[in-house]
């Protein structure tokens, strides 16, 4: 896939696109793959798991601040790259988790998303 292709995959929306990703098969392929790759082969710590998905947003950061938004491209590994890829790394590791430890994130994240409605304009009186 050339570098042109790889940003017109992630920056156009597919209207022929008839097999959309839900969260629950978001998740089970996550945890599909990492299976088979054994990264859960051993009995593994909860906190290194987050500590990875912190490690994914940080990753995310650099390639804002080196590369912007919008700017992908491939490694010499044929890896896509860029900010947004940083940010979907990130959320395969937590639906990974997700899909081990048996959670209802789709569920956490409508019930979420609806408490989120209710709150007062910038709640908490925070600066960011």
């Amino acid at each position: 896939m050339s570098s042109s292709r790889l940003v017109d995959d992630v920056q156009s929306p597919d209207e022929t696109q008839t097999n959309e990703l839900t969260i629950k098969k978001l998740i089970t392929e996550s945890h599909t793959t990492a299976r088979s790759k054994g990264w859960w082969d051993e009995e593994v710590n909860i906190g290194e798991k987050i500590a990875l998905m912190h490690s994914e947003l940080s990753e995310a950061l650099e390639e804002y601040r080196s590369h912007g938004e919008k700017k992908l491209y491939k490694g010499p590994d044929g890896k896509p790259e860029g900010f947004i890829f940083e940010l979907a790394d990130t959320i395969i590791r937590i639906a990974d988790l997700c899909g081990q430890l048996d959670l209802n994130l789709e569920k956490a994240l409508q019930i979420k998303m609806e408490f989120n409605q209710t709150r007062p304009y910038r709640h908490g009186n925070k600066k960011i």
